[in-house]
């Protein structure tokens, strides 16, 4: 399934659902009827009962009131619109917008969903179609009830503009009303269990306000880029934009949701407010210059050296590295987009890996705190280990002849640098496997077999990776590989990944507990000529389309796992990416003039969502308000 994400943005926090069996709660009507229930469990069954008043990690008697200043995501926005696959839409647009259901914060990822627009869903045994019950209080927020109707409009139009929801969707053929408040999803295939789960991640639009015109009479259209700030059903609404530069979102007072048990002890601030800065750098001087109240660290040295300022000595500002349970995995690195001839050679892929230091990385600019990726579910036990055995041995079985051989007799394992003995062992095996690939070194230039020499472009998104790419560059060097280095803003990060115009960027996928249709869009066939696909090596490849069937059909939880350590193994067996590195703990820090829920949620920081202002501590420390 696709990401949770606590706030909609770019690449950001990517995670996905796992595939087990959808375990329904206790009915809600007559068994001869439809059998219609308040929430889906994909493991086991959902944590919450229908008599529940709230989620145990929210403190439900949360003081509203107050303001959070947040950076933005990237380096800057041009749309409000929250489907198009083109432009960067605004962060903070899932304050103003709703899905059918929503997901706890203490269960395994979002494994179990509640009701949110919809009250209820059923669907029949074989999983053929999801049926969704509206909840008739729900409201946008000029006061129009939302209908079947919107619901069905936002799906074709989803599906009609975006090609990565199409593709995402590709099995739900079909939404009509079938109820006064009911509406029907049809899908193209029986036995997948997770469709009905990933239909309920629908986000809705009104549909009349998009057919309706402007304050200036002009004719909105859902197809463009707007500005304009669009109507929701949401907690909050758009109170200021700057294009390009900021948007303030201020708390709906009528909310229609507000004491449902998914919303209640949740959007506690009266206004949220993302800055936009061009540099990191200078988005964490703004930090310390309380300009923002909330920074998520993402550079250990700035993490261990940057913090020797007044605010922290004296209290002002809290400084945590939080442990949470880790059920969110992740793989991140440069990836080669294969659809280039100069990646498609296996061992080519493979050279690249020998070349890059990550132990002097982590000795001389990560203070020791990172750990290198070694899976593509690298931090949650899905990750693959050791030999095949058992049921994972069996299924890849079934794709031997398709797969490196060595999938079945080594364990993967990065090369390991840090050395100069090291060092030189692996740079001479780079060399080796181009020459195996028909590559010959002249000189301080490799050379490839149609005679030129070898030299790509790695595309960054800003400069923050530049630091590590440098000296893999001069690795790459060592063995007359030429890798140029370019950093762009986020447009056009954005849209030359798109567009497929790059040789190698800097990115990666998240993963959580519950791996299932996503998978196709990160690395199914289908997926590597689909535009705006997660697909970004460009992976076409039948053992790998094979493995990701076994992962959507998987019939029980071992079999997922079984599965998902298989096809693991062959994306790593393959040499897709060349891993990077991660670090397991959340490094936040925060001006002291808020509180939240003792104990935070199990898999989640929870801010700003179950957050909230605290007058008493703002006193002391100033501002906010």
């Amino acid at each position: 399934m696709g990401p949770r994400l606590t706030r909609l943005s770019g690449f950001g926090r990517l995670l996905a659902a796992l595939l087990v069996g959808l375990s329904l709660a206790a009915p809600a009507a007559a068994a001869d009827g439809p059998v219609w229930r308040h929430a889906t469990a994909l493991a086991g069954t959902p944590k919450y009962g229908p008599d529940a008043r709230h989620f145990d990690y929210v403190n439900p008697a949360a003081p509203k009131g107050g303001t959070v200043r947040l950076g933005g995501a990237g380096q800057t926005f041009d749309t409000l619109n929250p489907i198009l696959p083109k432009g960067v839409p605004a962060d903070g647009l899932g304050l103003v917008h709703e899905t059918l259901m929503t997901s706890s914060l203490d269960e395994l990822d979002i494994s179990a969903m509640y009701g949110l627009l919809a009250e209820a869903i059923s669907h029949p045994d074989d999983y053929s179609s999801v049926s969704f019950r509206l909840r008739p209080e729900a409201r946008w927020q000029d006061g129009q009830p939302v209908t079947p109707e919107d619901v069905i409009w936002s799906f074709d139009k989803l599906k009609a503009l975006n090609p990565t929801q199409r593709f995402y969707y590709q099995h739900v053929v079909k939404a009509e009303k079938t109820g006064e408040r009911e509406v029907t999803f049809t899908f193209d295939e029986t036995g997948n269990r997770e469709l009905p789960h990933i239909v309920g991640q629908l986000l809705v639009l009104p549909k009349h306000w998009w057919e309706g015109k402007d304050a200036s009479g002009n004719q909105r259209s859902i197809e463009n880029g707007t500005l304009e700030p669009p109507l929701g059903s949401g907690p909050y609404r758009i109170a200021r934009v700057d294009a390009g530069r900021s948007v303030t979102y201020e708390r709906v007072p009528d909310y229609w949701g507000a004491d449902l048990m998914v919303n209640v002890g949740t959007n506690n601030f009266d206004r949220l407010s993302y800055e936009y800065y061009r540099d990191l750098t200078v988005e964490f001087e703004a930090f310390k210059a309380d300009k923002i109240d909330y920074w998520t660290e993402n550079e250990a040295k700035r993490w261990n050296t940057g913090y020797d300022i007044p605010p922290v000595r004296d209290g002002r500002i809290i400084k945590e590295a939080v442990e949470l349970e880790q059920v969110s995995g992740v793989m991140v690195g440069f990836i080669p987009n294969i659809r280039r001839p100069l990646f498609q050679d296996r061992r080519v892929r493979q050279a690249l890996n020998y070349a890059f230091d990550f132990e002097e990385l982590n000795k001389t600019l990560f203070y020791g705190q990172y750990q290198r990726i070694d899976s593509f579910f690298y931090g949650i036990p899905l990750a693959s280990a050791g030999l095949p055995q058992g049921q994972e041995l069996e299924i890849l079985e079934k794709v031997r002849e398709q797969v490196p051989a060595e999938v079945f007799t080594q364990p993967y394992a990065n090369p390991v640098g840090g050395t100069p003995e090291n060092v030189r062992n692996n740079l001479r095996r780079a060399v080796e496997l181009f020459r195996e690939a028909g590559y010959r070194l002249e000189g301080n230039r490799m050379i490839g077999p149609d005679g030129r020499p070898v030299e790509f472009e790695l595309l960054l998104n800003g400069p923050t990776i530049e630091r590590v790419a440098l000296p893999y560059a001069q690795s790459l060097k060592r063995i007359g590989v030429t890798m140029t280095i370019r950093s762009v803003d986020s447009n056009q990060f954005i849209t030359r990944v798109r567009s497929r115009d790059y040789d190698m960027i800097y990115s990666g996928w998240g993963q959580s507990m519950s791996p299932g249709n996503e998978q196709m869009n990160y690395w199914g066939s289908a997926a590597a000529d689909s535009e705006s696909s997660s697909n970004y090596a460009g992976i076409k490849d039948p053992a790998v389309d094979a493995l990701i069937r076994e992962v959507v059909f998987a019939k029980d939880r071992a079999t997922l796992e079984a599965a998902t350590r298989a096809l693991d193994r062959v994306l790593l067996g393959n040499q897709f990416v060349i891993p990077s590195y991660t670090i397991l703990t959340d490094r936040i820090a925060y001006w002291n003039r808020f509180s939240h829920p003792d104990p935070l949620p199990r898999f989640d920081v929870g801010f700003p969502t179950v957050w909230w202002f605290d007058a008493d501590k703002a006193a002391k420390t100033g501002g906010g308000g």
